[in-house]
């Protein structure tokens, strides 16, 4: 008996305590903190309520505020108009298991089946899969860290109690307040038909939000969903582990890139913060088939396209890897192709202009956003280019020591895009009934773009060099 009751006590050290302490006190493998300037991140557990969860949505309104909402499923299943105004005003969604009860007491299977639930309740309502998970009471196991890998698990920096409707709202205004500050995850509840809590609590927190939020407000802070606080928090730690010599490279490369702007005369796409630069000039490589729109010939007058090399060490200092860089910056080539469209076709020079031209990393899906892909002739220009996206890519993203990071780094291998003008013109804004469409099928394309950049090979989506 004594045996079985210490293996008992060992399972449970392993399975349950030990997960559970070292994510609460450490942080392992879980978010309950931000590292930002005047953010804070306000979460709700355990509705939504037919109540409370409308008066707490106009209360947030009120003050422009977003918020994260971990809904219980089997609460959430019945309110799907309740989901579907979260969305609408700007909020996040994650799951709190499909009733609230410890993952400590259910099977790893159980857990999974809780969550999927949930996930499927949020999914039908909104047309979105949640991607951050809460256990009740903060309670995680072993296999939580294992099997919830495509879920980002949310804690808290700040309890209140306001579940207990004896605190009253005045008290719990007065903790709430020695907690308004930067990086906060404060959590809240909005609703009081969980074991332990007492129906009417939520009416106090209420009461208590609003005078944290007046003064929140007051005092210039902002009130965010976990999404931002948790990519600001990622940039700010990017920021602080660049070392001094990288800081160095990327401000003399950025140097570079505006003496090459002046010598060349790129122009600017957009006006503020540009994805793109350009500039005409005449092609000098090789005859290239087009599809059915001829043949680009040497010398033929082509735009070759620059993608902006601020932005660029901006997202790879907030990326965790090539692959996150590249996939990022596929989203900002979507956003800004009938920005350049608009411009090409107001742009004199451009008149008789054959293709775009650019050499870039991002290859994979561009052919889905009307760019026939081509890989460069082996020669000088193609060694060079690739030697310096290596660099290039060493030097603006994060260090990875494992294996598949080394091989990822070594397949980068640049390549040639070319859209013909006519195709390039479909996306302008201005005087073509095109564009909402396009617009609509772009968006699917980059997303199954994305899905499938994560899915398989990773390699091809990697950095790109100054040109796209």
């Amino acid at each position: 008996m004594e045996n079985l009751l210490l293996g008992a006590l060992y399972f449970l050290t392993f399975y349950a305590f030990l997960p559970a302490f070292i994510s609460r006190t450490f942080g392992f493998r879980v978010f309950k903190k931000g590292h930002v300037e005047r953010e804070i991140a306000l979460t709700f557990d355990d509705g939504p309520d037919p109540e409370y969860t409308p008066k707490l949505l106009d209360l947030l309104a009120k003050f422009d505020a977003k918020a994260t909402f971990f809904v219980v499923g089997s609460h959430a299943e019945g309110q799907p108009e309740l989901l579907r105004r979260m969305k609408e005003e700007g909020h996040i969604i994650g799951i709190h298991n499909y009733v609230h009860k410890s993952n400590w007491l259910m099977r790893p299977k159980t857990v999974r089946k809780q969550i999927g639930l949930t996930c499927d309740v949020i999914r039908e309502a909104t047309g979105i899969r949640s991607g951050y998970y809460r256990p009740p009471w903060g309670i995680v196991n072993v296999f939580d860290f294992a099997r919830l890998g495509h879920y980002q698990i949310v804690l808290w920096s700040a309890l209140f109690g306001d579940w207990n409707a004896k605190l009253g709202a005045e008290k719990l205004k007065s903790k709430m307040m020695k907690k308004l500050r930067p990086g906060e995850v404060i959590l809240l509840h909005d609703c009081g038909r969980t074991p332990g809590a007492d129906p009417t609590a939520p009416a106090n927190m209420l009461l208590a939000l609003e005078a944290y939020l007046q003064e929140g407000t007051k005092r210039g802070y902002r009130f965010v969903g976990v999404d931002t606080m948790i990519k600001l928090t990622e940039e700010s730690k990017g920021k602080k582990q660049q070392s001094w010599w990288k800081r160095s490279l990327i401000s003399m490369w950025l140097q570079y890139e505006r003496a090459f702007h002046f010598v060349f005369r790129l122009k600017q796409v957009g006006e503020k913060n540009p994805a793109f630069h350009y500039r005409i000039k005449k092609y000098s490589g090789q005859s290239v088939v087009l599809g059915g729109n001829g043949t680009l010939e040497k010398g033929d007058k082509i735009v070759e396209l620059h993608f902006d090399n601020r932005m660029l060490s901006s997202i790879a200092a907030n990326s965790k890897s090539p692959v996150v860089t590249g996939i990022k910056m596929l989203r900002e080539v979507e956003h800004a192709l009938p920005m350049l469209a608009d411009q090409l076709a107001e742009d004199p020079e451009a008149e008789n202009v054959r293709a775009v031209y650019g050499v870039t990393m991002i290859h994979r899906g561009a052919d889905r956003l009307g760019f026939h892909i081509f890989r460069l002739p082996d020669g000088l220009f193609a060694r060079s280019t690739r030697i310096y996206l290596r660099v290039l890519m060493r030097v603006l993203t994060k260090k990875q020591s494992n294996e598949r990071a080394s091989e990822r780094r070594s397949a980068i291998d640049p390549h040639m895009l070319l859209m013909p003008i006519n195709h390039m013109m479909t996306y302008a804004t201005r005087g073509t009934a095109l564009v909402h469409e396009g617009a609509r099928s772009l968006s699917d394309a980059v997303e199954r773009t994305i899905q499938a950049a994560v899915a398989e090979d990773p390699a091809h989506v990697g950095g790109s060099t100054s040109v796209i």
